[in-house]
């Protein structure tokens, strides 16, 4: 048997979800309603044909030629000598003495007679691409399914005869939601566009049927932008798996490194979890500077806090942010979660990691997250397939989470601690009239850790941790009883201040 070829789609990301592209010689159909890039994505299709030399034919029932060509400006793409466009305009237009003889006023001829007009553009193009835009022009037409399904059998019988990879288009307007053609055509597509309560609209895509050929299944986020549609290929983590050595790496901090019970392995997960202001960030960001030491790459990506806020707090601590992103040993990046959809935010993860070979990532924070998007329901299941993709990559991968209150009893928006392997928790207790910080690790999946609580103070040289707490009871409750001997508490130095 002969083997398969496909026709790669040109859309980043897509061909990955189809496996390959679109067998080719078959007739596909890509569905969804006004707007959610069925012509951007049938133009990249042929554009991706016209750059391998293969000769391109769209046919268009809906727009006009001067509407393909303004779309395609619009992402940077010339059409002109590389796409023949077959358009159907109204009758209007026939008056025109300068219009092409190729015009066709689709409401004023019988069906038969539209695609034999079809098939004669064909005849003279001979593409080895075509897309038909749209099919609900055609349905119109028929004025009934048997005809209509008659007359989509005609034209793939024809097509398959002609050696031609066909693209349909269907915007899904008619009235009644006439599923004829999913029976007919070798594979389908459905764009779906989401408006949530607040930020900007959502894309995702399904591959709903495929003959013959294994595709990615589910939902697939995608986008569009200036340059075309680009599709976030549903994280599977078990399709990623990587070699590397399980060693454990430290913080720098040789206290925090006894509390760990070494440090934290490579290629684990981290949740930092207290409530605001206890410095989860600059726990996090703490290892991220040890893998830099040790000449590694770390990725921080900040939901909750504007950059330049966050370089000037740590400009105080004696962290360079700038300077380190110059060098290339730390990537940056401003999230805006309102702005983006949760396929898109594992993308730049994934790049990072597999592109950028970063060893350290820190997302700051995953309450941001969730607060930016409320009607994402699977938001925990991607970051499941994103933490177990990170870990196969031997990543190690810190989160922050906030808890509602400072003392007390404390809730978190997003329960996500039994994702990761290690957590670690802050508090704030009350001592001595002061407001004082303590750590204490309550989970470890890959060995041992002291079950300790200890104080640590944010100073001009950064993190400190004191000894273990001995003596007080209660501290983790907010308000702790002292039941020692001797103080076991920290000095706090005048440097603390505003820190």
């Amino acid at each position: 048997m002969t083997p398969k070829t496909h026709a790669r789609t040109g859309v980043p990301g897509l061909d990955d979800v189809l496996s390959g592209g679109l067998t080719r010689n078959h007739v596909f159909l890509l569905e969804g309603a006004p707007g959610t890039g069925k012509t951007t994505t049938a133009m990249r299709f042929l554009l991706e044909g016209a750059e391998r030399g293969e000769a391109c034919l769209y046919v268009t029932l809906s727009e006009t030629e001067e509407e393909l060509h303004d779309s395609a400006a619009s992402h940077g793409w010339t059409l002109d000598n590389r796409i023949s466009i077959f358009e159907v305009v109204p009758a209007e237009s026939l008056l025109d003495a300068d219009q092409q003889q190729s015009l066709l006023y689709s409401s004023d001829l019988e069906l038969g007679e539209a695609t034999r007009q079809i098939f004669a553009a064909f005849e003279r193009v001979r593409p080895q691409r075509v897309v038909i835009d749209s099919l609900s022009e055609i349905r119109l037409l028929a004025q009934g399914s048997l005809r209509y399904r008659r007359q989509i059998l005609a034209m793939k019988h024809y097509f398959a005869r002609q050696d031609a990879t066909v693209l349909m288009l269907d915007d899904l307007t008619a009235e009644a939601h006439d599923r004829t053609v999913h029976s007919v055509v070798h594979g389908v597509i459905q764009l779906e566009e989401l408006a949530p309560d607040y930020g900007a609209e959502r894309r995702r895509l399904r591959v709903t049927k495929y003959r013959g050929q294994r595709y990615r299944g589910g939902y697939h986020d995608f986008a569009i932008k200036t340059g075309g549609i680009e599709v976030f290929p549903r994280l599977v983590a078990l399709e990623h798996r990587t070699d590397f050595d399980r060693r454990p790496n430290g913080s720098g901090i040789p206290a925090l490194d006894q509390l760990l019970g070494g440090g934290i392995e490579q290629g684990s997960s981290t949740l930092v979890l207290g409530p605001s202001g206890t410095g989860k960030s600059l726990f996090s960001l703490q290892f991220a500077l040890a893998a830099i030491d040790r000449g590694e790459r770390a990725a921080l990506f900040v939901f909750d806090e504007e950059l330049g806020l966050m370089e000037a707090r740590l400009a105080k601590l004696g962290i360079d942010i700038p300077a380190l992103r110059a060098s290339g040993a730390l990537q940056v990046e401003q999230v805006d979660a309102a702005e983006m959809s949760p396929g898109e935010f594992a993308q730049k993860v994934r790049d990072s990691v597999v592109e950028r070979e970063v060893r350290c990532v820190v997302i700051d924070s995953m309450t941001g997250y969730q607060a930016a998007m409320p009607q994402e329901n699977a938001l925990v299941l991607h970051i499941h397939e994103l933490l177990q993709f990170l870990n196969r990559q031997g990543a190690s991968t810190f989160l922050t989470v906030a808890q509602h209150g400072l003392v007390g009893d404390m809730k978190s928006p997003i329960d996500v601690t039994y994702l990761a392997d290690t957590v670690i928790l802050l508090r704030y207790f009350e001592a001595m009239g002061k407001v004082r910080r303590a750590v204490s690790i309550i989970k470890k999946r890959t060995g041992a850790h002291e079950d300790t609580i200890r104080e640590y103070r944010i100073g001009a040289a950064g993190l400190e941790l004191g000894a273990p707490l001995q003596g007080f009871q209660g501290v983790l409750r907010g308000v702790p009883d002292f039941v020692g001997s001797a103080d076991p508490l920290m000095k706090v130095g005048a440097d603390d201040a505003g820190l």
